[in-house]
């Protein structure tokens, strides 16, 4: 027990205050507005934003949005996440294999088999795609947040010189993917917010359960 505890205080100095404290209200922040939020239906400040959204992009980058939302989804995220595996094991980066197979998985099972179901809420209507599912917390914002950055976190440690590169990238894409699900009315502003929230906390989780394990590794080494 006292090695247990060993551990989770190691874990928690490597996740840091900040970021305890940020998950800490993300937590809270779950529990005192999940419930109204899915209990709301029509909520006027979601539909403002949706409305908004509509009304300022034009058709034109509207298609490409659509298509952004398509080729982020499931499919074709699990064919990056696979190549992504394949390169690590190819290159025998074990450990950082681990941590992203926990990462990936952990947030889908935390989304979209916990979460959503816990909440419950309805997707905004008038969709321009057929979809189906629950709308709270978004698994596309969660999920872009922790692959997307957690891979290039791995590998910008291992190649410093594609560290900025990679970020650039892949910030604009995921802020793309968030612009294409509200554009898509596939969910809510708020939906999104609490995606990206929930996805961070993650995503900190994993890094700091690898700084540990490498601190760990180097000191037997």
């Amino acid at each position: 027990m006292s090695r247990l505890r060993l551990v989770v205080q190691e874990w928690l100095g490597a996740l840091g205050p900040w970021r305890l404290l940020f998950a800490l209200l993300t937590a809270l922040g779950l529990a005192w507005f999940g419930p109204p939020l899915a209990a709301s239906r029509n909520p006027a400040f979601d539909l403002a934003v949706l409305d908004a959204v509509h009304r300022l992009i034009p058709p034109q980058l509207g298609q490409l949005l659509l298509q952004v939302y398509q080729v982020s989804g499931v499919h074709v995220t699990a064919v990056l996440v696979l190549a992504v595996l394949i390169f690590l094991a190819l290159r025998r980066f074990w450990s950082e294999l681990i941590c992203e197979v926990i990462g990936t998985a952990g947030i889908l099972l935390i989304v979209d088999r916990w979460l959503k179901p816990l909440f419950d809420r309805a997707r905004p209507g008038e969709s321009l795609l057929e979809l189906s599912g629950r709308s709270f917390p978004s698994g596309h914002a969660a999920g872009s947040v922790v692959f997307y950055f957690l891979t290039c976190t791995l590998l910008g440690a291992r190649y410093p010189r594609l560290r900025l590169p990679l970020f650039a990238v892949c910030s604009v894409w995921v802020l793309l993917v968030w612009l294409s699900t509200l554009y898509c009315r596939a969910h809510w502003l708020t939906d999104i917010a609490a995606g990206a929230a929930i996805g961070y906390v993650w995503l900190s989780c994993c890094l700091a359960g690898f700084a540990l394990w490498e601190r760990r590794h180097s000191s037997f080494c």
